[in-house]
């Protein structure tokens, strides 16, 4: 699945919740989010990783609603920057 699809799911999914929360309200979600995925990758695996791969999930999930409420195009965006490799260097691996 490409980013751009995967946008698209997550809008079907949640984007009408997410625009009536509005986007400070859907950022703090993020956040938490992010606080969750930080807590999963301190501490060990007894579950052989699902816990983590689940908090990136949700972590991707939120940002591409964020994007969506902003009207951005994730996949898009992503591409734009990092397309010729490090956006200061233009290297690929980053010579920086």
């Amino acid at each position: 699945m490409r980013i751009q699809e995967f946008q698209k799911l997550i809008e079907k999914i949640y984007l009408a919740r997410d625009k009536a929360r509005g986007r400070d309200g859907t950022f703090v979600w993020f956040v938490e989010e992010i606080g969750e995925l930080a807590k999963a990758l301190a501490r060990p695996k007894p579950d052989g990783g699902k816990n983590l791969r689940e908090e990136f999930a949700d972590v991707l999930a939120w940002l591409a609603t964020l994007a969506s409420i902003a009207g951005i195009d994730l996949e898009a965006a992503a591409l734009e920057k990092y397309k010729k490799g490090c956006p200061k260097c233009s290297s690929t691996p980053c010579d920086c």
